[in-house]
Order: structure tokens, then sequence, then C-alpha cells
């Protein structure tokens, strides 16, 4: 038969092996897997994941998979990933890639509960889990690439509930050992329980567009395993049927090369943007310009003296759902750059306190968004790559300072050290675990290529 696109990508799906993945593409991607654990160990805390959890556990009658955060608690395998999914972007702490998406959380929790699932003559090896990790990794970033339309920050669809829940479903048809006609079949079950819209950001649902990926794509797959088929070719473009393609307005899929010798996963050439602080990746370029000019100001006036500001302009990109003059929910403040950009003024630093209901409405805070100003100037894209930040504090003296972020310390360009990975992992980590058991998950990750059983993660 003819190979599509949709072949191509069930083929690679199966045929994919170990020893296509690289040394670099190793290195990666056990640093997402850290961080992904302990940005969900983090989200464990939260009241959204709270809410998850009581739901959750009314429908569990075959409690085999772990709960972040809750020692000894199991839920059924496709509850347990929607919970730590729902973990995972609680605090919107994930890591973030390009073309914009939050790539672990759509995939690592499903393998975690699919691997406590299996029985124990089956459990994939730490290899394994990690070669199935970055078949959801890849599967994500090629579906990304077919349409350019992905490549900015989305206003349509979120991106991770659309190629998080194909990835998903990839990952697992690959831990599972699904055939090429059932991996085929997994991503047209998938296609049909993916889709989130972007008017949900900044709220509490949001989180629910990781835990359902990473729990739907994972359904997806065990659906597929069982018989159930779906389109063949659902992600071809075929004129007068959407398959895939609806939920772009520009959509250009291309064939994926069959792995071996020449093929490249793209987190060899793209590599992640870790968060220093939970919030909109966004935020991260306006909180160190607004660090930056801080530091100018003190150095001016001796130390941050709100009132000799008349004005502060920001120049950011246009992007509706992350321009909220006066946030009032953590939801809000975390997706607002006018918020992070204050606070970080005000405060030197933006971390997990910046958000509770104390920080938020500060009145000294209220008074300097008070002060706010937007700029969009047209240089400036609403795309993760290519936008930049500027914060400029006009003075009531006449006096202007100004400071300006191209690559915060975290983007793929600038990337976190291991020291500032761990010292990120360990912070939240230690939320919810002894120092011991925080070191051992990280010996665990460091080691996953030699783990001969998985489940033990």
């Amino acid at each position: 038969p003819e190979e599509t696109v949709t072949s191509s990508f069930a083929s690679f799906i199966h045929a994919v092996r170990p020893e296509h993945l690289t040394k670099t593409v190793r290195y990666r991607s056990k640093r997402m897997i850290l961080d992904s654990i302990g940005v969900g160990l983090m989200g464990s805390t939260t009241p959204v994941f709270d809410i998850a959890l009581q739901y959750c556990r009314l429908y569990s009658s075959v409690a085999v998979s772990s709960v972040y955060g809750r020692p000894g608690m199991k839920l059924s395998p496709t509850l347990a990933a929607f919970t730590n999914g729902v973990a995972t972007h609680s605090m919107d702490f994930d890591d973030t890639w390009h073309p914009a998406t939050h790539p672990s959380g759509a995939v690592l929790p499903a393998l975690l509960a699919a691997s406590q699932m299996l029985p124990p003559s089956t459990k994939p090896n730490g290899l394994d889990f990690l070669l199935a990790f970055n078949v959801g990794l890849e599967v994500q970033g090629r579906l990304m690439h077919f349409s350019t339309e992905a490549h900015n920050i989305p206003k349509r669809f979120h991106p991770p509930s659309v190629v998080g829940t194909m990835g998903s479903a990839a990952a697992t048809a690959k831990l599972l050992s699904l055939s090429m006609t059932q991996c085929a079949h997994a991503l047209g079950i998938a296609a049909s329980l993916a889709g989130a819209p972007m008017a949900n950001a900044a709220t509490q649902a949001k989180p629910l567009h990781i835990g359902n990926a990473t729990r739907l794509g994972f359904e997806a797959a065990l659906l597929a395993a069982r018989g159930m088929e779906a389109n063949p070719v659902i992600l071809d473009d075929i004129p007068g049927c959407s398959g895939f393609s609806a939920f772009y307005s520009v959509y250009h899929p291309k064939p994926l090369s069959t792995p071996g010798d020449h093929h490249e996963f793209l987190l060899e050439k793209q590599d992640i943007a870790f968060k220093r602080f939970p919030a909109h990746l966004g935020m991260h370029w306006v909180v160190d310009a607004a660090l930056s000019v801080r530091n100018l100001f003190i150095n001016y006036a001796g130390s941050f003296s709100p009132s000799l500001i008349r004005t502060i302009v920001l120049k950011i990109p246009v992007s509706k759902y992350i321009n909220r003059p006066f946030p009032s929910s953590e939801h809000q403040a975390r997706h607002s750059f006018q918020f992070n950009a204050c606070t970080a003024l005000l405060d030197g630093e933006v971390g997990l306190s910046s958000f509770t209901e104390s920080s938020i409405h500060r009145q000294e805070l209220r008074e300097l968004l008070d002060k706010v100003v937007v700029e969009h100037p047209e240089d400036n894209v609403a795309n993760f790559d290519k936008m930049y930040g500027e914060v400029a504090l006009l003075l009531h003296s006449g006096d202007v300072l100004t400071g300006k972020c191209d690559t915060f310390y975290g983007h793929w360009r600038k990337p976190l050290s291991r020291e500032s990975l761990l010292k990120k992992f360990r912070s939240n980590a230690s939320h919810v675990f002894p120092e011991e058991k925080v070191e051992t998950i990280i010996t665990m990750v460091d080691n996953l290529e030699n783990m001969s059983d998985s489940s033990q993660l």
C-alpha cells in the first residue's frame, strides 16, 4: 500500500529503537523528566490538584498507579495519569518547547502510570521508558511543524491539548509495544479526543488541558490495543474532510522518516526552556527586563522608590490572554505581563510566594500597576524564539531608565545549568518528600538507562 503521512508516523513509532537516541537527546530528555517530576510534586500542593484528586478517587476501581505527592495512594492508571498531569501544569511551572507547547507533562504521567499497570513479566526497563518518552516528544514536535500558525503564541487551541494528546498516544503505544497498524489507530483515536480552547488560560481549567492530554492519549493507545480502529490517514491533508488539520488554518503535513542512521530527533537541534518561577513563559522576558532596570534605578536613586516613577512602559508582543492589567487571581497573575513586571520591580524577584492572595492584592503593587502603559512594537512578535521584553521607567525628573531582555536564563538559547536545574528540583520536591527521597529520585533519573524496572521511578 502507498505510504501516507499517518503510516509514516506509525512506522516510526513502531520501529524506533533505543540505539537511535543520541547522547544529547538522552541528556536533554532526562533533564525534562527530572524537572517535570519536580514540578508535578510541587503542583500536588495546589487547590486545583486537590479538586482533580477528589474527583478521580470516586472512580478508581483498579488502583495500581501512584499519585504525585501522595505516598501510598493509588488510582486506576488513566486517572493517575490525569491527576499527575493536572499537578504538572497547576502552577504553569512546566517546560516549554518551540514551536510552543508543554511537552513533558503531556507524556510523562501516562508513561509512569502505564509502567506500573503492566504485569511484572512485561515491565519496561529504563531505556525502553526513555525511548517511549522521546517518541512522545518527537511526535509532538513534528506535528507542530506542520503549521506555521503553531510557531507563534497560540490564539485558538492550547497546544498541549492538541499535540500533547497525540504525543501521549504515541508514547504509550510505544511502551505497550503496539503493532504498526495499532499505532496508526491510536493516533486516529487520539485526534478525536484532542483540543481545548485558549479562553480557559489563566483559570483553574487550564491544568485540565495537560491532565486530559496525557490521560486521553493513554486511553487512545489502550483502545487501539483492544482492536478499536480509526481513520488510518488522520494526519494527512484530505481535501473536504479534515483530520488533524482541523486544529490549524494552515496545514502542510510531511512524512516522518524511518528511524535509522539519518533520522535526527528534534530535541537534538531544538532544546527546551525551563522556567525559574511558576508563570507563563512570556513572563520570564519581562521579569528579567524589570530586574535589569530595577538595578539601574537603585544605582540612580539609592533605593527602590516608587514615588519617583511617573510611568512604567512595557514593550511586549500582542497576545491577549497574557495582557492582563489588573489580575485578581493566582492563575490570572501567572498570565499577566503587567503583574510579573511590577512584582519584579517591587520585590526584586518573582517566586512561589509572589502568587499568593496577599501578594496579589498588595496596595503598593496596585499603585505600580496603575502606572503601567503597554506598547506593542512591530518587531516584537508573539513567538517564543523571537520575542523580547522591555521595561522603561519614566521618572518625574524627566530621566528615563530602560531594561531589556532578548533571552532569559532558562531559555533554550541560554539553558539552565545542571546546578540550577537541580536547585529547582530540590526546592519543588522538598515540599513533598524528605531530602533522602529527593536525592534518590535525582539518582534514578540520572541512571535511567540502567534501570531494570521503570515502574520503580
